[in-house]
């Protein structure tokens, strides 16, 4: 985990923590889909460091709904495809918001995360 500058901004989000059925299964789609990189801390948690947040997954049973993770993409299409591509399910269309677009997936645990753009 890199602590730069650019990660430790003042009351936001540094680190996030995820409970997942299959260690390789997560880490090969978060890298497929979002280039993230992760480091082995024994067999039941990874690591995982992007530019501009860090976390972990542990093994575990995923708990569905009780968080959204709401990621930002410039391409938010070209972030739609690599999701596809690494095996992500679409839950939710890019849609617009007052102030973007955005659109939700599943993970290979079941997770719903969204992604965003302006």
């Amino acid at each position: 985990m890199s602590n730069t500058p650019q990660k430790l901004k003042h009351q936001q989000v540094q680190y996030l923590e995820f409970l997942s059925r299959d260690l390789e299964k997560v880490k090969t789609f978060y890298t497929a889909a979002f280039g993230w990189v992760f480091t082995d801390f024994g067999p039941e948690y990874t690591a995982f460091e992007g530019d501009f947040i860090d976390g972990g997954f542990t093994i575990g049973e995923p708990l569905k709904g009780s968080i959204l993770v709401v990621l930002y993409s410039q391409d938010l299409e070209g972030t739609r495809t690599n999701v596809i591509n690494a095996g992500g399910m679409i839950s939710k269309e890019i849609f617009a918001f007052p102030g973007g677009r955005r659109f939700q997936f599943l993970d290979p645990d079941g997770y719903e995360l969204a992604v965003w753009s302006l």
